[in-house]
Formats: structure tokens, sequence, C-alpha cells
């Protein structure tokens, strides 16, 4: 898949820029912008040209026959919604699971405009003592990257505000959709 999704990225004349650094096995890995179903293609494109192992949420509903195993081998994980434990506290508990992951969230939760991001992938990150790797889709440089790795230190506003900055001016398929282009 490596070499098809190059020549996919190439065709369509966009990058791929950064990695994840080789110490680090676990982490949040925040998508953002948001504001189309195309970026799960060109971020997936980007996850198998640099070997990538990404995981996402799933329903556990949707983890049946004919899909279960196409799910599977897409790093899908079955997430029991009806539990009563925490959402939060049941994904950062995965982690122990796992001696490699790398879970997709999307802060935005939607691709419509979302004035205020979900703070669940920071407190995933905080819960579980991974970083969190801000990656990203820039439709005006046609560039899909990852950034430095950010340790969250629990002062939740002032790391929201960094990983907000590290955002501002990454140009979304839609912009009038992302709330860091207003």
């Amino acid at each position: 898949m490596k070499t098809l999704s190059k020549l996919i990225y190439f065709i369509f004349g966009w990058k791929a820029e950064g990695g994840i650094p080789k110490d680090i096995t676990k982490a949040i890995f925040l998508i953002a912008p948001h504001t189309s179903n195309w970026d799960f293609y060109i971020g997936r494109l980007y996850c198998w040209i640099n070997e990538i192992p990404i995981n996402l949420l799933i329903k556990e509903e949707a983890f049946k026959w004919p899909y279960k195993k196409i799910l599977k081998k897409a790093g899908g994980i079955p997430v029991n919604r009806s539990k009563a434990t925490s959402k939060v506290v049941q994904v950062a508990n995965m982690f122990k699971e796992y001696d490699t992951m790398f879970l997709g969230i999307t802060p935005e939760g939607t691709r419509k405009l979302n004035n205020k991001w979900k703070m669940g992938f920071y407190h995933i990150a905080m819960g579980a003592n991974v970083p969190i790797l801000l990656s990203y889709i820039d439709y005006g440089k046609k560039v899909a990257g990852i950034g430095p790795p950010f340790y969250p230190t629990g002062d939740i506003e002032k790391d929201l505000e960094e990983i907000e900055n590290f955002y501002r001016g990454k140009k979304a398929k839609h912009p009038e959709k992302f709330n860091l282009n207003q």
C-alpha cells in the first residue's frame, strides 16, 4: 500500500511531511482540520506512506459480518457505548492492551463548523500518559503531516491554546467549517 499511496499523492500533487519519532510507540493522533470526507482518504494514504498503524474508535455495533474483518484490518477498535464506564477512562485503559497504538481522533468531532473542540483527546492522553501527535491536512499547500509531539501538562487552557496555535494557518478543504480559520 505504501507504493500505491505514494503514487496517488504524486498524481494529485500532495506531499507527506514529518513522521512519528522512533521512540514513540503510543500516542493520540490528533487530526485537524476535519471538514470533509476527503480528509479520511488523504490521512489514510499518509499513514500508509509512513507505515503508521493508525487506530480509530468505531461503535461496537458496526463490527458485524461482512464488515468486521475489514474494520479490524483498517485499524478499527470496537467501543461499547453502552458501558457505564466513562468513555475517556475506557479508551485510556485500551492503551495498556497494545504494544503500539496511534489512536486517531478529530477534536472537532464533526465535519461541520464546531466553535469549541471536544476535549476527550486531551483527557485520554493524560489518562494514558501518552503524547499527542499534531497531525494535519493542509489543502492550501497540499501537504499532510505530523508536527512535533505535544506532551500535555495538565494546564488544559494553556495546552489547548498551544495546540490551536499549531493548527492556525492550516487550510481546511472547507475553511468556513474550521473554527481556527474564522
